[in-house]
């Protein structure tokens, strides 16, 4: 697993991979968070679900960094452990982390330019687009 920064003119882009889906989306969560320059306090862990719906892996990834993007700006609020189920067009995540104690650059949005997730040699992987 593993994830590298792409150089983007506007906003940040990212390249993401990992050996299967849940591991792709828990490491394009990692990957956010370290973009970002997010760190968590050191108070006590916090708990919460994800669950929704979509057409298919890219729409389930955007729905599930999205949900992400609105606990840090609405309840300062990190998660770095990720339990992560998918099925085709299901996605269920149990979470922890910790209320933030510093954030180098907030995130807009995640969109979905370019977005496509691909089976590789090494697994998955996926380039995605952070609106910042």
């Amino acid at each position: 697993m593993g994830f590298e920064e792409i150089s983007h003119t506007a906003d940040w882009s990212m390249r993401v991979w990992a050996q299967d889906l849940p591991s792709l989306f828990a490491e394009s969560a990692r990957a956010m968070n370290a973009l970002a320059g997010t760190v968590t306090g050191a108070g006590p862990r916090v708990k919460r679900t994800f669950e929704s719906e979509g057409s298919d892996a890219e729409s389930l990834l955007v729905a599930f960094l999205s949900e992400l993007v609105y606990y840090q700006e609405q309840e300062n609020l990190a998660f770095d452990t990720f339990a992560i189920q998918i099925s085709a067009k299901q996605i269920s995540v149990n979470m922890e982390g910790a209320r933030i104690a510093a954030v180098d650059k907030a995130i807009k949005a995640v969109t979905y330019h370019n977005l496509k997730v691909e089976e590789t040699s090494r697994g998955y992987e996926v380039v995605i687009v952070i609106d910042v």
